[in-house]
């Protein structure tokens, strides 16, 4: 099968996630043409002989130093050398495979003076799922993403490291294996490289797409427990919530109509019940993870136009001017992270305190103490829930804006950085917490809903709770709790309960 077509300046959300997943991605027709119109651009402006910044002069605080002519070449394979200073554990290689797509992309715009020769070798590693060994610590998000970059760049000249699998393999090997030569860089093609956000936004929609499917999960986590404490689903009128307006609100709550619709759980206490209100951590879903969704919708809006955008410097114009500025300043993408963070935070706040709900016989509607017949001798959920706490005050401390904390680089040339890439990076570890809460909500949820057979919940929950018991059995007595977490949270990442949750558009 021939790899997805992506137009530079124009891709979308889905395809960017397939990237992740390997295979590599082709460039549309007549590509070539503006790239090739920005190196003759650059070209004619060097022969100009007038200063032009990290062609012929140095970099950051260096800006002053003119180069010679016969030293330019030297001069980008120095920056790529010396700026390969990240340190920490390299990227996952579904983020490798996202950086490399979005700087070809970049480039490919053609306004980088970065040769066709160039965009191809990027495209080769990518094609070839040959991934360049990048440390994932090194970067404030501003001038682009240095250090990081320079790592990928290191691997295109035939240096630095790669993974083909798990075979490691050093520059040169690895470009022979993806069947190109090493680059020899032209006038600026280092800088090019080097200056962009490609990693910090490659890892924040690493972290939305994650993100995305762990809201999915919360809302049938959500249902579940509403279900097993046998709450109302009232406060998911479509009337309250045009009442009020906000667009993920009305969305959220819909859904949690349709995941309870026809559940006989729901019917059974409709008459009869003398509960007025239900806690907060049920009957306010819509209005807290509606307003998660709406943080993510700003958010992905955000990153794709930063996926698809020019963001090194200097630029080259349609007309052939080279012009300086900073859309290397990341600040767009760090806030976007920060959102992110905020909404992976408050939905895994939500879900323990459903958590806690459904083990405290005080408060879950007649379920056993801890969700396990012959309490006392059995801890049931007990400790499970400690695990769901000890993550979601984790995630809180992760949760601190990154996008606050600029701290001055390069000799204060550099003197307001966005952290971005701190900010995205920290969205991994968050989006696994949250996975292993929501596995243990949707573990008590179901133990919880087996408490009220024979009657049924609704089709979608069922089919949750039978794709839970195909890795878990219910709980009869105490068992070795932490496999059972683990196998939950893999359905969680997997997106198995995800699927199963209609979120309108």
């Amino acid at each position: 099968m021939s790899p997805p077509i992506l137009v530079p300046g124009a891709a979308t959300l889905p395809q960017l996630r397939a990237v992740m997943g390997g295979g590599g991605i082709a460039l549309p027709e007549g590509w070539r043409t503006p790239v090739e119109a920005s190196v003759a651009a650059l070209n004619r402006a060097i022969a100009g002989g007038g200063p032009l910044y990290g062609v012929n002069t140095g970099f950051g605080k260096l800006a002053s130093a003119r180069i010679p002519p016969n030293r330019l070449a030297q001069l980008q394979v120095n920056l790529v050398r010396s700026h390969a200073a990240g340190t920490g554990a390299p990227l996952a290689a579904p983020v490798v495979r996202l950086i490399l797509a979005l700087k070809a992309l970049s480039l490919a715009r053609g306004a980088s003076a970065a040769a066709p020769a160039t965009i191809e070798g990027l495209v080769a590693l990518l094609s070839a799922d040959v991934l360049p060994v990048i440390p994932g610590k090194g970067s404030v998000g501003a001038s682009g993403d240095l250090a990081p970059l320079a790592h990928l760049s290191m691997v295109l000249i035939g240096e630095g490291e790669a993974l083909a699998g798990p075979t490691r393999l050093d520059g040169a090997s690895a470009m022979a294996r993806a069947g190109v030569a090493p680059l020899a860089l032209g006038p600026k093609e280092g800088l090019a490289l080097l200056n962009g956000t490609q990693v910090s936004t490659g890892l924040a929609l690493a972290g939305l797409f994650a993100a995305q499917t762990l809201l999915a999960t919360a809302l049938m986590a959500g249902a579940m427990s509403l279900d097993a404490a046998r709450g109302s689903d009232t406060p998911f009128d479509a009337r309250i919530q045009a009442l009020r307006g906000q667009p993920g609100q009305i969305r959220v709550a819909a859904a949690l109509r349709s995941l309870l619709a026809g559940s006989a759980i729901r019917d059974s206490h409709r008459e009869g019940d003398t509960r007025v209100q239900d806690p907060y951590c049920l009957r306010c879903q819509p209005q807290v993870v509606g307003a998660c969704l709406d943080l993510l919708e700003n958010a992905a809006a955000t990153l794709l136009r930063e996926a698809n955008a020019v963001t090194d410097n200097p630029l080259v114009t349609l007309e052939g001017e080279i012009l300086s500025g900073g859309n290397f300043h990341a600040q767009p993408v760090a806030f976007a992270a920060d959102t992110i963070a905020l909404a992976l935070a408050e939905i895994g706040a939500i879900s323990e305190r459903r958590i806690a709900m459904l083990t405290d016989p005080a408060l879950n509607s007649g379920l056993p103490a801890f969700l396990v017949a012959d309490s006392g001798i059995n801890s049931g959920f007990m400790l499970a829930h400690v695990t769901a706490a000890a993550l979601v005050a984790e995630n809180r401390a992760l949760a601190t804006p990154r996008s606050v904390d600029s701290l001055p680089t390069s000799a204060n040339q550099e003197d307001h950085v966005s952290m971005a890439t701190a900010a995205a990076l920290r969205l991994h570890d968050m989006a696994e917490n949250l996975a292993t809460i929501l596995g243990i909500e949707i573990l008590a949820a179901a133990q919880g809903i087996g408490f009220h057979r024979p009657l049924t919940s609704s089709v979608p929950i069922e089919a949750a709770i039978a794709t839970l018991r195909e890795q878990v059995p219910p709980w009869i007595e105490d068992r070795f709790m932490a496999p059972d977490i683990e196998a939950a949270k893999r359905l969680v990442e997997q997106g198995a309960f995800a699927a199963l949750v209609d979120l309108p558009a």
